[in-house]
């Protein structure tokens, strides 16, 4: 069964007129597995990926995650944003424990995982530092490893290192394949950036301009283990510019 199943899934905001933000929307995705979506601005992947947080409600259509239906945003799927939405008044520790302690966990149940995250993320030596002392590529990593200590098996992933400059990006979209590779969580990341999603992705969904729909999927045949070596290969630029020639025609 797919970790992610979605069929028929339509999403219309009411107005005058109203406005249809995806249409028909199918899409399976398996247990542990990192798939890209892909897109011209204003096509819906944000939108997609809220309803499958729940921050959205499906106008039609089915989404289940396990084989059961969402109803309401959960623990079992963390959201990590463009910016980190980091509590400025809290450590790096007290952010990434945040969630498990409002749910009421006791320490014994969360803290040696949070010690885990902590070190997987390279933070180990800032756990006592406020948001405001860290870069914005460490921020990110703090909210990366916040959803990371919730337990969450799926990451939904909305452009997190859109906002940061390119030797910063280029070095998280390392740690999260590494990241990835240890804990084998379902990701789906939004992107723009085509680079991106072939570097990061088993496979990359190309939506269309809006009414968002998927209009084709790439499945990206690179080895794994990845590093920035790949983004050379005839391969990538291969498959790079059939992605490229998919969007402008949209």
């Amino acid at each position: 069964m797919p970790h992610i199943h979605i069929d028929k899934l339509f999403k219309t905001y009411p107005g005058n007129p109203p406005v249809r933000a995806l249409e028909n929307i199918q899409l399976d995705i398996a247990p542990g597995e990192f798939v890209a979506l892909l897109g011209p601005s204003g096509c819906g992947k944000s939108t997609l990926l809220n309803t499958i947080a729940s921050f959205e409600k499906i106008s039609s259509g089915t989404l289940t995650v396990g084989g059961q239906a969402i109803e309401a945003p959960g623990p079992d799927r963390g959201v990590v944003f463009q910016e980190a939405a980091l509590f400025p008044w809290l450590t790096v520790w007290e952010n990434i424990v945040f969630g498990p302690k409002a749910q009421g966990l006791q320490p014994a149940d969360y803290e040696d995982r949070a010690r885990e995250m902590l070190s997987i993320m390279g933070l180990a030596d800032f756990r006592n530092h406020l948001p405001i002392q860290l870069s914005g590529g460490m921020r990110q990593r703090v909210g990366i490893a916040r959803v990371l200590t919730l337990g969450s098996k799926i990451l939904l992933m909305d452009e997190p290192f859109g906002a940061l400059d390119a030797q910063t990006r280029l070095s998280m979209q390392e740690l999260l394949l590494s990241v990835w590779d240890k804990l084998k969580p379902t990701v789906i990341f939004v992107t723009h950036d085509i680079d991106e999603a072939l570097f990061l992705a088993d496979k990359v969904y190309v939506m269309s301009a809006r009414p968002g729909r998927i209009e084709s999927m790439l499945e990206v045949k690179l080895p794994r283990p990845r590093d920035i070596d790949v983004t050379a290969t005839p391969a990538f630029n291969e498959m790079k510019l059939a992605i490229l020639h998919k969007i402008r025609g949209h």
